[in-house]
């Protein structure tokens, strides 16, 4: 965090206007750059995910209570060695 704010300082004093741009675009997703580098989510973990939704969809067509399906939906997905 400290790193960029210097780096935006230069390069806003450095008045090349599309590094500017640039600065102030990557300040908007800064949270979620710097989140991504402390806690790397790979692609596979999050399809591995959506695919275990989709099973339990499936096998849960016909019911109508939905708090019923995400509380399988949560124990699917922290059931087994839960991952925070």
């Amino acid at each position: 965090e400290e790193f960029f704010a210097e780096w935006s300082l230069r390069a806003w004093d450095s008045g090349v206007e599309s590094l500017r741009r640039f600065a102030v675009a990557l300040a908007r997703k800064i949270r979620g750059v710097i989140s991504h580098c402390r806690r790397p989510l790979g692609i596979g973990f999050l399809e591995g995910i959506n695919n275990k939704i989709k099973v339990l969809k499936r096998m849960a067509y016909g019911f109508r209570d939905d708090e019923y399906s995400f509380l399988k939906i949560r124990a699917a997905i922290h059931g087994d060695g839960r991952r925070t």
